[in-house]
């Protein structure tokens, strides 16, 4: 089986930092240990390299739709994707992924998508029927995108358990933020809820939101901040990130459905991937009940659900976990031991190789 996967943005400097940029990369990783993988991206410089087992295609778009950056215009991509068993898009509505869909209509090829939340037209509601499977990330992720249940399955996401994995000799301290600094991803929530005995680290990208006043979302980070024991950092490598797991007391997740600026968030947290690295490590997850976070995030077993934008009672849970070391350990064991059983990459990429199967042999999926 050769399986060609087509994402719209890469993952690190030369794309973007994120769930859905890491998603793809993490996910044909984990397939090119069983399969003939190919990972199709974009960006500024063309080329082909190997990442182990899988080889990593760049094409060079001629325009970015809108200018944003998911929405790449590539004539190459249908020579790009070559000959394929299986074509499997990200981001259902990326220029990207309609274009991979009718090559491979048009060479009588299956193609599944994976959405991980980018918004746009779905043109009248022609743009789910180029596709056979909808692999989605969550029961969430599929009840917004509104898929027709015979052909979707869930195949969640993972984490890496040797990359990401707890370290008894470590002590834990402080809590641990990763991700986007944008409004929907509820930082303001997090520094007013912080105690004042509490460290916080923020790992993680301004966002480049143009609109008044969310783009001036970093100002007010840094307001709250300078008031806080905070401690800011770009995007960090990998085992810099895998360190900093190990060392948190909690990683929070304090996405919230409306933003401090009043704007309602229509999709947030599709899946969770920090969610899942950081129970890898053996670290507590406090997070938002919002999204599929609840999927993932056992409230009372490996770590503690809270409403969105609640302060006060991400105040407690934070105190709670971070004053009982013992308990702390307790949700971070039972974490790790779930991600381990059923959340890595290698289970996704199996759950990923039964669709593909079921689909080029014929069998509906399964409700």
């Amino acid at each position: 089986m050769r399986v060609i996967h087509v994402a719209p943005t890469a993952f690190g400097r030369d794309g973007l930092f994120g769930g859905g940029e890491r998603y793809p990369l993490e996910l044909s990783r984990a397939l090119a240990q069983h399969v003939s993988c190919e990972l199709v991206t974009f960006g500024p410089e063309a080329g082909t390299r190997r990442d182990g087992a899988l080889t990593i295609r760049v094409v060079r778009p001629v325009a970015h739709l809108g200018g944003h950056p998911a929405r790449a215009l590539a004539p190459a991509l249908p020579s790009a994707i070559g000959r394929a068993d299986i074509i499997h898009a990200h981001h259902m509505r990326a220029p990207s992924s309609l274009l991979a869909a009718l090559t491979a209509r048009a060479r009588g090829i299956p193609a599944v998508v994976t959405d991980h939340g980018l918004q746009g037209s779905d043109w009248g509601g022609l743009v789910p029927h180029l596709f056979d499977r909808f692999l989605a990330v969550s029961r969430y992720s599929a009840a917004e995108l509104r898929t027709p249940r015979s052909r979707t399955r869930i195949i969640y996401g993972g984490a890496d358990p040797v990359r990401y994995r707890p370290d008894p000799e470590v002590r834990r301290d402080g809590v641990l933020f990763v991700g986007r600094l944008t409004p929907h991803k509820g930082v303001d929530v997090l520094m007013r809820a912080l105690p004042p005995d509490v460290r916080l680290t923020v790992v993680g990208t301004e966002g480049h939101d143009p609109r008044p006043p969310e783009r001036d979302y970093p100002k007010l980070l840094r307001s709250l901040a300078a008031r806080r024991d905070v401690e800011f950092f770009t995007a960090v490598d990998d085992d810099e990130l895998a360190r900093r797991y190990r060392a948190a007391a909690a990683v929070v997740i304090p996405s919230v459905e409306r933003t401090s600026y009043g704007r309602r968030i229509a999709v947030s947290e599709l899946l969770g991937l920090v969610a899942l690295e950081a129970m890898a490590s053996g670290t507590p997850v406090i997070a938002s009940r919002t999204g599929g976070l609840p999927e993932i995030v056992e409230d009372g077993r490996t770590g503690y659900l809270v409403p969105p934008g609640d302060v006060a009672e991400l105040r407690a849970r934070i105190v709670e976990v971070v004053g009982d070391r013992a308990a702390a350990a307790r949700l971070g064991a039972n974490g790790r031991k779930r991600v381990v059983s059923e959340l890595t990459w290698d289970r996704c990429a199996h759950r990923c190789l039964e669709a593909y199967r079921q689909l080029l042999e014929g069998e509906p999926a399964p409700r």
